[in-house]
């Protein structure tokens, strides 16, 4: 226990070695002394935020009210005598001489102090100034807003998107801890994600739209566009269906695959979303599908063949889309190298026109 001391405040002003004034205030209160003692810690012991009412959450708006920083507007040296202190509220020097300890005029004290009260009106009538944030998912909710670019990045991404906010309670006491997964992007090819934990949103956000530059991913598209060919990719629980579509299809996706296309640059594709939709796997299944795709020419390269492709204008004239650096080998593709295309059985019922409507299971009444 820290012991109780009495205190006296001793202020000295010296030019040159030579000393100007000294003053002397005692005190005649005692107090304990502990320099380590912050000043949330002292508010928390003056609005009693600690013991049986805080364990209870008792009085959480109010407390928050009466809490302000008693350091606002404060000047060292000023006062309600007006004294002049040299180096506290005073120049020390004035036209080349020293200056003295002086006093203020009555009149130009009540100009002074009525400057005071009017700034002390102004900071309580002060409202927060609330930036008009754009509409992400939903008007309730964090998901899909943008938080406008981060600080300076390695590829100049332009904005950051909120994918998931949650808040979590520790199991050893009531200590609040906010989860935030945001990702960013150029618009260009460049984007990455990351999480950010804090105490309060504000803070998550801003570590996870800093961190998330320094996890990035570079995802080529054709055409710059859309995929370059289907992707199955599957994290966890969570598995995703990629096609690629033509120009000025769109995005038929999940909602946060469409935040994330955006970021990327990708403008036509169709994405489903089988199994777990939680937000975290989609995004690590996205990234981990898109970064592991083959483009025209890495595919011609390792099979030595051209790669072609078949449009429904062009007919059954194939289009040659990439060629082999080193040429193209003349003798047949194993079968050991074809590839086992995993088929989805609802899609070969929609080729082939058997799949059934989904009315057709609907019991109807027969009067």
């Amino acid at each position: 226990m820290a012991a109780s001391v009495r205190v006296s405040c001793v202020l000295r002003v010296t030019l040159g070695g030579e000393l100007l004034y000294s003053l002397c205030l005692p005190s005649n209160s005692h107090y304990p002394l502990d320099p380590a003692v912050t000043a949330a810690e002292l508010w928390r012991g003056v609005l009693a935020e600690t013991g049986a009412g805080a364990r209870k959450g008792r009085g959480k708006r109010t407390k928050r009210k009466l809490k302000r920083d008693l350091n606002r507007g404060q000047s060292l040296g000023e006062g309600r005598g007006g004294f002049l202190w040299p180096g506290l509220n005073a120049p020390i020097l004035k036209d080349g001489s020293v200056q003295n300890m002086s006093r203020r005029g009555e009149a130009e004290q009540q100009v002074v102090q009525a400057e005071l009260v009017r700034q002390r009106d102004e900071w309580e009538k002060k409202k927060r100034l609330k930036v008009k944030r754009e509409r992400g998912w939903t008007g309730n909710s964090w998901g899909g807003i943008s938080l406008g670019p981060p600080d300076p990045g390695p590829n100049g991404e332009k904005r950051g998107c909120v994918l998931n906010n949650e808040s979590i309670s520790s199991s050893n006491g009531r200590k609040r801890s906010i989860s935030c997964l945001v990702a960013v992007g150029n618009g260009n090819g460049a984007a990455g994600f990351a999480v950010g934990k804090a105490a309060d949103r504000n803070t998550a956000l801003r570590k996870a739209k800093n961190r998330a530059i320094h996890f990035l991913y570079f995802i080529e598209r054709f055409n710059n566009h859309t995929i370059y060919h289907d992707i199955d990719s599957k994290f966890k629980r969570t598995k995703l269906r990629m096609k690629k579509q033509n120009k000025g299809y769109g995005l038929h996706c999940h909602r946060a695959v469409i935040t994330l296309c955006r970021l990327i640059g990708i403008e036509d594709m169709y994405c489903k979303v089988e199994g777990s939709v939680n937000l975290l796997n989609i995004t690590r299944a996205l990234f981990k599908g898109l970064a592991n795709q083959e483009t025209h020419q890495t595919l011609s390269d390792k099979k030595r063949l051209h790669v072609v492709e078949f449009k429904s204008e062009r007919g059954p004239l194939p289009l040659v889309v990439a060629s082999p650096k080193t040429g193209v080998r003349l003798e047949p593709q194993p079968e050991d190298e074809i590839p086992d295309t995993k088929l989805h059985w609802d899609d070969v019922r929609a080729a082939q026109g058997m799949k059934r409507s989904n009315w057709a299971t609907v019991k109807r009444t027969i009067w």
